[in-house]
């Protein structure tokens, strides 16, 4: 008789043949295995459940790694390559994952060719999809041990089990509301606030940001699910009320690997108590996951924000709207923290945000309003508190708006110190080193974290977006593989989103140097929209490089003519260039104009590449033995974009390939990039931000 217990019924069969078509998408989850069964979410893990004793995500990762082992035992495929083929985006948890289920890491398939039969394993594998729920091993997937995250990538067949101590993630949940008065809801979200806060302030722990933690406020996901989608390892969950001046606060820290709560607490505290009462929230939860805790973070974390609680009050109620970041929520946050400081006026926290409220109304308005008031509330924060990282934040953002860069990188930098987690300051890093002072491992790095701590925080347009930003940083160091792997997850997050294409184009080229294909690519791209000045200026780089300048003119001439129209400095950096197809085709009152132009962009240029734009200018003067001079100073800097190592395609350095020393000198070039690419590798890997 047929083992019915053993045999999976035809709902299990049909959802592994769906998942099996879907197998190499991240993005297709339980949702989405409901949504194509034609049933309700509760209806699917009603009857996985029934079926398999597992949760449906548990099912879902089950099946993914069962396809990953028949695929290694195939041995057509690496580690690395099976990871994205069963729909695993970062290779290191798809090791612990792999290592979790099965008991021994992928990597022992590749480097010691596990000497049992195939059978054997199969056999292994069943059983351990039938392991029961009670020996934690499938909710201990959720967690992500940063520390060990390079050291599985790099020894995939060490045999001890990662250490409980190195699994130091952790995010806050909003708070619920038990008041009967839904006006307190504010406190209770500045209690969730205020227990996040302190938690980032300590280095030892990484703390997922408080908009990835936002979209869990009303969720159907359970404790594991939310653990596995944000990769953390433990979660605070709370309630509370206030009740005149009474504080009642019920919260609990859970370890998502065990789904139970490690710690918890009910408070009842005088309001007068609240700061007390926040310190100490904060160190049980500390003290429960035992992260260390300097002396220096504890006293960050009993720093009492205000010595005035009706102060306290209306910055809390100035939260809500300052995060919609509206402007009629601004300018209503703004009433709020202007009330806060009216009752203390050494409060430094609603001073930082006051000037950040400004800063937000004026970001994207053409003549900026609130210069001065940036200014002097971001110097009022520092003046209250100098180590506040929301001081420092605010101080920068002054900087940024009169684009004083330099001054406001240092600021940005010490607000990490202060506060390890803040999502705002490793964003804004981020984009200082990929834009105003460009250093790619540095990009690269910050790009990384923000991916561990903001990556959940938005809509998937937004998120694909994200990925976009950190594939565009990975390619400029020369991480290509990596880099293709994050365009693939923008684009299942947002199919439509147009820079995917056209940064795929360049990642396609630095790989295969195929020019021809790549301005075909770009021109199919650019046919569907003739407005995408971006795609036009590289289109008619390659046509440059090409050295078709007949197509090159036409699609410089339109960019040319668009910055006139609309008097932009759009591309200045690509002068030389332009100026050279004018000049080859005739052109030669309009090539002097343009050259011009670009003398003047290197004379006002004081980046890290000031001397490769040089080189250009003298190579456009034919003037070899200066253009040499200034590649040879280039030579010298670390940590340069990848697409300057194309730059000895140009037909403007052409004539000096036949020369020795640029042989010389390109090949140093290229051997300080690969060689930082390799420090930065080990860096990375070494921090668990690469994969």
């Amino acid at each position: 008789m047929e083992d019915r217990q053993n045999s999976p019924s035809d709902f299990i069969k049909q959802a592994e043949e769906i998942l099996l078509e879907n197998l190499s998408s991240e993005t297709f989850g339980v949702s989405e295995l409901a949504e194509v069964m034609h049933m309700s979410r509760s209806n699917l893990l009603r009857k996985i459940k029934k079926d398999t004793e597992l949760s449906a995500s548990q099912f879902i990762r089950a099946y993914r790694l069962k396809q990953a082992l028949l695929k290694l035992e195939g041995g057509a495929s690496s580690v690395s390559e099976v990871a994205y083929e069963v729909g695993f985006g970062s290779v290191s948890y798809f090791v612990k994952c792999f290592r979790e289920h099965y008991g021994y890491p992928p990597g022992k398939w590749e480097q010691n060719k596990i000497s049992e039969s195939q059978e054997e394993l199969k056999t292994d594998a069943a059983k351990a999809e039938k392991r029961p729920k009670s020996n934690g091993l499938y909710y201990a997937l959720a967690a992500v041990a940063l520390i060990l995250i390079a050291f599985f990538f790099l020894y995939p067949d060490a045999d001890q089990e990662p250490a409980l101590e190195s699994e130091k993630s952790i995010v806050v949940l909003p708070f619920k509301n038990e008041s009967s008065d839904s006006s307190n809801l504010y406190f209770v979200n500045g209690l969730m606030e205020s227990t996040l806060n302190n938690l980032q302030k300590i280095e030892d722990l990484r703390v997922i940001s408080r908009t990835s933690a936002e979209k869990f406020r009303s969720t159907a996901l359970s404790i594991p699910e939310i653990a596995d989608e944000l990769q953390v390892r433990y979660l605070v969950e709370g309630s509370g009320q206030k009740v005149g001046d009474k504080v009642l606060l019920h919260i609990q820290l859970i370890d998502a690997a065990r789904d139970e709560p490690l710690w918890a607490a009910e408070y009842h505290r005088e309001l007068q108590d609240i700061f007390d009462l926040q310190r100490e929230v904060a160190a049980e939860i500390a003290d429960a996951i035992q992260v260390y805790v300097s002396e220096e973070e504890r006293a960050r974390i009993a720093k009492r924000p205000t010595q005035s609680l009706a102060a306290y009050d209306y910055y809390l109620q100035a939260l809500d709207p300052f995060y919609a970041r509206t402007h009629e929520s601004l300018q209503r946050a703004i009433g709020f923290f202007e009330k806060a400081i009216a009752e203390d006026e050494e409060f430094a926290l609603a001073y930082a945000d006051l000037a950040l409220s400004y800063y937000f109304l004026d970001l994207f308005q053409r003549e900026k309003q609130y210069t001065d008031l940036i200014n002097q509330y971001s110097d009022q924060a520092l003046l209250y508190d100098s180590k506040l990282d929301v001081s420092l934040i605010a101080k920068a953002c002054y900087y940024l708006q009169v684009q004083d860069y330099r001054l406001a990188l240092p600021h940005l930098e010490k607000a990490l110190d202060y506060n390890p987690n803040s999502a705002a300051a490793i964003q804004m890093l981020s984009d200082f080193y990929a834009y105003y002072i460009p250093n790619s491992a540095k990009y690269v790095e910050y790009a990384l974290k923000g991916i561990q701590l903001d990556g959940q925080a938005q809509d998937s347009t937004a998120k694909s977006y994200r990925y976009l930003q950190l594939a565009n940083a990975l390619v400029q160091a020369g991480f290509f593989r990596e880099a293709d792997a994050y365009l693939d997850q923008s684009q299942s997050l947002y199919p439509a989103n147009p820079f995917v294409p056209h940064l795929r184009v360049f990642v396609d080229l630095v790989q295969d140097k195929d020019w021809q294909k790549a301005a075909n690519a770009l021109s199919r791209l650019y046919r569907r929209d003739t407005n995408a000045m971006d795609v036009l200026q590289d289109l008619a780089k390659l046509h440059y490089v090409l050295e078709d300048n007949d197509s090159a003119y036409f699609y410089f001439s339109k960019l040319v003519r668009h910055r006139e129209a609309n008097n932009l400095e759009l591309y200045a950096y690509e002068n030389a260039k332009i100026a050279y197809v004018y000049r080859a085709l005739g052109y030669r009152a309009k090539a002097d104009s343009l050259f011009a132009d670009y003398v003047a962009y290197c004379e006002a240029n004081d980046s890290k590449y000031q001397n490769a734009h040089q080189a250009i200018r003298y190579a456009y003067a034919q003037d070899w033995e200066k253009s040499l001079e200034y590649l040879e100073q280039f030579a010298q800097e670390d940590h340069i974009q990848y697409w300057f190592l194309l730059l000895e395609y140009e037909p403007l350095v052409k004539p000096m390939k036949e020369k020795a020393e640029f042989t010389r000198v390109f090949q140093q070039i290229k051997d300080r990039f690969w060689a930082n690419h390799r420090k930065m590798r080990e860096d990375l890997e070494g921090k668990g931000l690469l994969r």
